[in-house]
């Protein structure tokens, strides 16, 4: 697959100190990536880096922003939303085909991503950070009246202590 928003770095344009660099996607990038994240519309999305090597493989921190517009996952309606999100991300070589099939992953291994021949993406990077960033349930403001309007019950409603309260309620206390 190739990329929506393909910036590539190549290794050897990374010197000993921080290698600081902005990208921006362009309406054609950002149309790809609504489209692939499900988004009504992604308006505008950047992001600001800090690059570095280390003993380990390349340090990349710094800044994403964007403005998006995704869909009322219960009225459909659209609700913006602003990213503003800082990173911190290691680019490590892809592991040889000798690496174990599953590797325990500590929680400072999270925002690891690996590549392959001797360039990091970092229009990629910048777009699973987006991603990741994204609400995974927007709800426009009128989406609680509209549920009960459905007769949906909400937490407390129908939640293990909703019975509680209600036992509570009829034996007067």
């Amino acid at each position: 697959m190739t990329p929506e928003f393909a910036r590539p770095l190549r290794l050897d344009q990374i010197g000993a100190g921080d290698h600081r660099l902005h990208i921006e996607a362009d309406e054609s990038e950002r149309a790809a990536l609504a489209r692939r994240f499900d988004l009504l519309s992604l308006d505008r999305l950047e992001a600001d880096y800090a690059v570095r090597r280390d003993a380990v493989g390349v340090l990349a921190t710094g800044r994403l922003t964007g403005a998006v517009m995704q869909a009322c996952v219960v009225t459909g309606v659209p609700v913006p939303a602003s990213v503003d999100e800082p990173f911190t991300l290691r680019f490590l070589p892809e592991p040889g085909e000798d690496a174990p099939e599953e590797v325990e992953l500590g929680e400072s291994d999270c925002d690891t991503m690996f590549y392959t021949g001797s360039a990091i993406d970092l229009g990629e990077a910048a777009a699973e950070t987006l991603a990741l960033a994204l609400d995974p349930f927007p709800r426009a403001p009128e989406a609680a009246a509209a549920l009960r309007e459905a007769g949906v019950l909400g937490e407390g409603e129908a939640g293990p202590f909703a019975g509680l309260a209600a036992l509570k309620d009829k034996l007067g206390k």
